[in-house]
């Protein structure tokens, strides 16, 4: 693509960190969706975004276990990898190399005003580490260097699309071109941010204490059944509206589960779930659970048995990756007076 061009190919890029401990809402909120992007037609790139994870500190064999185990997650739910160039991010070594041209592009106080950092490093800054601070940078690097136009996002992350879009802008800006797009967050659908079975004000999550306040993506059947059917749940039944669910968050979450999982909007759930019991929905939903994600369990527990065959997929999906990446990088060196590129 040469400079001054402003139409860029649509393309699809996105990621999740391998922390471990896939979730539902790994899956509903991320996953799911990626999968159902890949026919669209448009060229879908997703990531394991492993130099991400070590912002903070990663056991080394936990954290090749846990690429491993949401490779195996990505292609349980249906990614195929003929369809979608799927990968891990440190194969690509243009990552980073456009990470550090960002970095020298990207202001402190942007980085500085970042929600996520404040989270995650709370009343320690001062020791977090460099990386964590800067890994906005490097995700917009994640985005660009694929000139990607749509980025399929939780909400908790179109903080950081929106810097992507100014580090672009203040390159383009900066350099008198049009190189890089501004890309458009991609956040849809009815569960894409999964509340806690025992909480429906708090986010699903791997770290919450109890094991009943999510369901896992490794989970069998009958732990998936069980953990729907002891979900907290207020003591009236379903509303008849989707309006009656604004103040009741346990009903909602499983209102959007149910929703997310069937392929339906809320909507269409309340035209036939409202007015029942919770004795009456969630075995429903129990048995809606199971159909839909029993199979995913298994097929992950398959590939993890066959690491060398994860492995093979994502050095070919970083081998088709870095065809993309690579001229893309070589242009931004040239542009910023790089000699050699």
């Amino acid at each position: 693509m040469s400079e001054g061009t402003t139409a860029f190919t649509p393309r699809v890029f996105s990621g999740i960190q391998p922390s471990g401990g896939l979730t539902l809402g790994n899956y509903l909120g991320a996953i799911k969706r990626f999968v159902d992007m890949q026919g669209s037609g448009i060229e879908t790139i997703y990531c394991v975004v492993d130099m991400h994870a070590i912002t903070v500190w990663q056991d080394p064999e936990a954290l090749r276990r846990q690429t491993r185990e949401l490779t195996a997650g990505y292609l349980a739910a249906g990614l195929d990898p003929t369809q979608s160039i799927l990968f891990n991010q440190s194969q690509v070594p243009e990552h980073t190399q456009l990470a550090w041209i960002f970095n020298c592009v990207a202001r402190m106080g942007w980085m500085n005003r970042m929600t996520q950092f404040k989270d995650k490093a709370g009343k320690h800054a001062e020791k977090a580490s460099l990386g964590l601070l800067a890994y906005p940078a490097l995700m917009a690097a994640d985005i660009l260097v694929y000139h990607a136009t749509h980025v399929p996002v939780g909400e908790d992350q179109k903080q950081h699309v929106e810097l992507t879009r100014d580090i672009a802008a203040k390159f383009n800006h900066d350099f008198k071109t049009e190189f890089f797009p501004m890309t458009e967050p991609v956040i849809e659908g009815a569960a894409t941010r999964v509340m806690s079975l025992r909480d429906g004000s708090k986010k699903m999550s791997k770290s919450d204490p109890s094991d009943a306040s999510r369901i896992n993506m490794t989970d069998d059947a009958d732990a998936i059944a069980k953990k729907i059917r002891k979900a907290k749940t207020d003591p009236e039944p379903l509303p008849e509206t989707a309006d009656g669910l604004k103040e009741r968050p346990e009903a909602r979450n499983l209102v959007n589960i149910y929703a997310a999982l069937s392929g339906e909007t809320v909507a269409e759930v309340m035209a036939q779930m409202g007015g029942k019991p919770f004795g009456e929905f969630k075995p429903l939903l129990a048995d809606l659970a199971v159909d839909k994600l029993a199979p995913i369990s298994s097929e992950m527990a398959r590939y993890m048995q066959d690491p060398a065959e994860i492995d093979r997929i994502l050095k070919d999906g970083a081998t088709r990756a870095r065809t993309i990446a690579a001229p893309i990088l070589r242009k931004t060196y040239e542009i910023v007076g790089m000699v050699g590129a």
